[in-house]
């Protein structure tokens, strides 16, 4: 059986101080593009390795390629992956920071 941490009582303001708007909506991006099943699993995906090519991807999922590629745009244009092209081959990677940000403000 797991042990809840208490968490502080919100009262009479804020306990920590506002987040910029800017970095508001970089993270708003971000939880965007998470907000599609395919991308969550590309990105658990990712976080099991250092980097995975884009091969693997397509051989992973029940989606064609185009489609893949779009779920990575969107993922690299959030910022969360980035990739590296060798010949033909693209490798992806997670952004270790910018998964962190959203780990932080999720309190984790």
């Amino acid at each position: 059986m797991s042990m809840k941490v208490a968490l502080p009582v919100l009262c009479c303001g804020p306990a920590t101080e506002p987040i910029a708007p800017v970095e508001a909506e970089q993270l708003a991006a971000r939880f965007k593009a998470l907000a599609d099943p395919t991308r969550v699993a590309i990105v658990n995906r990712l976080a099991a390795t250092d980097e995975c090519c884009v091969c693997d991807l397509n051989a992973a999922f029940d989606l064609s390629q185009p489609t893949i590629s779009h779920h990575l745009k969107v993922l690299r244009d959030a910022g969360l992956v980035a990739s590296t092209r060798r010949g033909t081959w693209a490798y992806y990677r997670l952004v270790p920071e910018s998964v962190g940000q959203l780990r932080q403000t999720l309190g984790g």
